[in-house]
């Protein structure tokens, strides 16, 4: 039996400078895209396409390291990101590996506005048999939500002070 678990964040961001421009600037897909995620781990597979090397992560002894291929979707006003491809490289363990990240990103008047919603399903590696699975659930949503934390602190910072260069770049020209 497969193990299933997920997270999910919301996002409220106040904008307090030109509030008014964040629809243009959420069209500058690649740019927003390497504003919410390292773009050390994040290189470019084509127009609205990604490959992202998730860092390391360690769940009790196995160390998971997700590549996902993301797709964008850009509307007025909004970008959408989503998986569309997942594999683990270096374990060999798991067969039927599956992630899902459905995320988006809306202007609002007051600023940004937005959610994330990140789940796995995989079966049980033979080394973590002897954990309950409920147990390993309970660790797996932790890891997700960790990692939807960690982006949307990036949000926070990385794409407010992006957002901000765009706007004196956008000025200056």
């Amino acid at each position: 039996m497969p193990l299933a678990f997920s997270a999910s964040q919301q996002l409220q961001l106040p904008v307090r400078e030109q509030p008014e421009r964040l629809a243009s600037y959420l069209r500058e897909e690649d740019r927003v895209v390497k504003a919410l995620l390292d773009p050390a781990q994040l290189s470019s597979l084509g127009p609205s396409r990604y490959r992202y090397a998730v860092t390391h992560l360690q769940m009790f002894q196995l160390q998971i390291h997700p590549v996902v291929q993301l797709f964008t979707q850009a509307s007025p006003g909004r970008l959408v990101l989503e998986a569309v491809d997942c594999e683990l490289e270096g374990l060999g363990l798991v067969d039927d590996f599956q992630l899902t990240l459905h995320s988006w990103l809306e202007a609002r008047p007051e600023g940004l506005e937005g959610e994330a919603t990140l789940a796995v399903s995989v079966s049980q590696p033979p080394l973590l048999r002897l954990i309950p699975s409920g147990v390993l659930e309970a660790t797996g949503r932790s890891l997700l939500a960790g990692i939807l934390l960690g982006i949307k602190g990036r949000v926070g910072q990385q794409l407010v002070g992006d957002f901000r260069q765009w706007c004196a770049e956008q000025a200056a020209t």
